[in-house]
């Protein structure tokens, strides 16, 4: 006992307390019956530290109070609880899930119980987790025997395949021309964004790097895909609520950052500065994403969300699984997940990769066009609907005319991350943010100088010829006015909406959802629509088409960043990379047109209350749009005939009329107001 104790003069001298030795390792294992913790030399080939974690945990700290080693019958124990966890580890993995089911199963009957209504997200995300956990264990269990059964009425099927192939498609086709006839009808202004969608598909396919290698299944399924993502989220009642709410819950969270923020900069700069108002938002998001990583809950949505594009499309799983990710992540980290395989990839793969993180934009900076007060719903549905459309479109214009390795392969093994724990990933998420971060503020404050100095220099030239007001967002009005119209948006509008879209492919889409906000701002505070000869503001309609054309990557600053990323993982394939950067990006800038024409097919007007009511009891000491839009209504049925003012429509015989009239011109201008001064 003696050898073993610690005095004064062993710590001046460094002595080690012995039980952390090598030697008191050895000591207390010896009375274990050669079960606890391995051997010298076993621990040795697991690496230094590698002890049975709960004696070498349990009889070092007791070890070291006593400074002496334990006698083995202490020890015998804890020897014998680990052999017993061991022995019934699966047991006791199972008790320990069924308990915490058990639990949850409380919970969620008491939730529904007391608030259904309150609780029915709750009730959605649990079907739809039960409903995988279900098919997985259907597909461990029974899958192989389903599939013997089925066989015999599989060889029958596939005998006939040739035409019965056929039959869905036809009628899908003839549903699709049925419902457009009937729908357009009603807002024939949808017409436009429907040949806008056909010019978009034909000018692809006419840029296409073999023309004859297109796969048509991958390129309907992905449409088809896109389409039915579009009318569930933007025309059924449920796919509309259920957006809407998960945008309200990304808005209310995203309210969290102000508890970080204001501690670290006092809520003086984040209500008033842009930088501390917006890109703590990318820090929080980065966190968040890096801890649902750690956790493997975003692995798992990817792979899901993959396995639709993969069965239905008939891609290969390595970039259906990066194009996935792009729905979640940026353009440099979605290829990240198939990192070991990008070697190995063709040039129509590694295309399809770079298409996918043109065409989406990342989670992180979601948040900060969110936090503009761009609808959260439409962004989450562009990022939704560009990941088939990217598929399709990136096989249309440069098809797979090499035999790919990944062709059939069942599974890919998703990268995961080193953290060694829930804190590790959240501090390293945060870490790893802080140089996004220093790249949007360092863009922002380079592309508004250069567009102002180049705005500047355009000026000057023109002034030489006396053209007046020359700038970029002139040029770029002009030029891609066309495409603005195409995409559905009204004639008036189209300028504006080129200028955003010129903002967002040649300087990038921060700076151009910045200035939609703008617009989106003064038509919600109810400005005057035309201020003398320049538009204010976009209509609802042209908002929503814009809010999906920029939705993306797609930039000339964003070339740098693509072929710095992949050619960083793979380096030995830099010459491809350069050769298919630039098709790529004019995929990626086409897709997500495609997404705005889609919208614009798909937007439903929003409809003008009972405007006799909101004027009647409106405090007329500030504006709106509402309030704008029920004086044009007022306007539009106010008559001047010989001095008589009169009323029509729902306004006819209204005793509000005239003092709502007299209210709606102390804001707006109109020529009747000229009748009642």
């Amino acid at each position: 006992m003696e050898e073993n104790q610690i005095t004064l003069d062993n710590l001046g001298k460094g002595s080690d307390n012995p039980a952390f030795s090598s030697v008191g390792e050895d000591r207390l294992c010896e009375g274990c019956d050669g079960s606890c913790g391995e051997t010298k030399e076993e621990r040795r080939g697991e690496g230094e530290g590698r002890f049975s974690s709960y004696c070498r945990i349990h009889l070092l700290f007791l070890s070291s109070l006593c400074h002496v080693t334990l006698p083995r019958k202490a020890v015998q124990p804890a020897c014998k609880a680990k052999r017993l966890c061991k022995a019934y580890a699966k047991v006791l993995r199972r008790v320990v899930l069924a308990l915490l089911g058990v639990a949850y199963l409380c919970y969620f009957i008491a939730a529904c119980w007391l608030n259904f209504q309150r609780a029915l997200p709750l009730v959605v995300m649990t079907a739809v987790v039960v409903f995988f956990i279900c098919w997985s264990l259907f597909k461990k269990h029974c899958g192989a025997k389903v599939l013997l059964l089925l066989s015999p009425i599989w060889k029958c099927f596939k005998k006939s395949w040739l035409w019965l192939k056929w039959l869905p498609w036809v009628a899908l086709l003839g549903g699709l021309i049925i419902w457009l006839a009937l729908d357009t009808a009603r807002n024939p202004e949808q017409l436009i964004s429907l040949a806008g969608f056909c010019f978009l598909v034909l000018f692809l396919f006419a840029c296409s790097k073999h023309h004859s290698a297109v796969s048509w299944r991958a390129v309907s399924w992905g449409l088809g895909l896109e389409f039915i993502f579009g009318l569930f989220i933007l025309r059924t009642t449920p796919g509309i609520q259920a957006f809407q709410w998960l945008g309200d819950q990304i808005q209310f969270f995203l309210g969290y950052t102000t508890a970080g923020s204001s501690f670290v900069f006092g809520n003086t700069l984040i209500e008033e500065v842009f930088a501390f108002q917006t890109l703590p938002i990318v820090v929080f998001f980065s966190c968040v994403m890096s801890i649902l990583y750690y956790l493997g809950i975003m692995q798992w949505l990817i792979v899901k969300i993959s396995w639709i594009l993969q069965v239905s499309m008939g891609t290969t799983s390595t970039e259906t699984l990066s194009v996935a990710g792009n729905i979640f992540v940026g353009q440099t980290e979605a290829p990240l997940l198939i990192r070991p395989y990008l070697a190995d990839m063709t040039r129509s793969e590694i295309h399809t990769v770079m298409t996918g993180g043109f065409s989406t934009i990342a989670g992180s900076v979601m948040g900060a066009y969110i936090s503009f007060g761009i609808d959260a719903a439409s962004l989450i549905a562009a990022s939704v609907m560009a990941a088939p459309c990217a598929l399709a479109m990136s096989k249309l214009v440069y098809p797979e005319v090499e035999e790919s390795k990944f062709k059939g392969k069942a599974s890919i093994r998703l990268a995961k991350g080193e953290e060694q724990n829930i804190l590790e990933a959240a501090s390293n998420g945060a870490a790893a943010s802080v140089g996004l971060v220093a790249n949007i503020a360092a863009n922002l404050i380079a592309f508004l100088a250069v567009l102002e100095f180049i705005n500047a220099a355009l000026r000057w030239f023109g002034e030489m010829v006396d053209i007046e007001g020359l700038s970029f967002q002139v040029i770029c009005s002009y030029v891609l006015m066309p495409v603005a119209f195409l995409m559905g948006a009204d004639w008036a509008d189209s300028p504006l909406v080129a200028e955003l879209l010129g903002m967002k492919i040649f300087l990038n889409e921060f700076v151009a959802y910045q200035q939609l906000a703008t617009y989106k701002k003064k038509r919600l505070s109810g400005l005057e629509e035309w201020d003398g000869s320049r538009k204010q503001w976009i209509s609802e309609r042209a908002e929503n088409i814009t809010t999906f054309a920029l939705c993306g990557f797609a930039n000339l600053s964003s070339i740098g960043i693509m072929l710095g990323g992949l050619a960083s993982m793979v380096p030995q394939r830099k010459g491809d990379l350069a050769a298919i950067v630039l098709r790529a990006l004019l995929t990626g800038t086409c897709v997500s047109m495609l997404n705005a024409c889609l919208a614009g097919l798909l937007h439903v007007p929003t409809e003008v209350g009972d405007c006799v009511t909101f004027l009647s009891t409106a405090n007329f000491s500030s504006t709106s749009y509402a309030m704008y839009t029920c004086c044009k209504q007022l306007f539009a049925s106010s008559v001047l005939d010989n001095g008589t003012l009169s009323f029509t429509g729902v306004w006819a015989g209204q005793a509000e009329g005239m003092r709502c009239l007299t209210q709606c011109c102390g804001h707006y201008n109109h020529t009747t107001c000229e009748g009642t001064t």
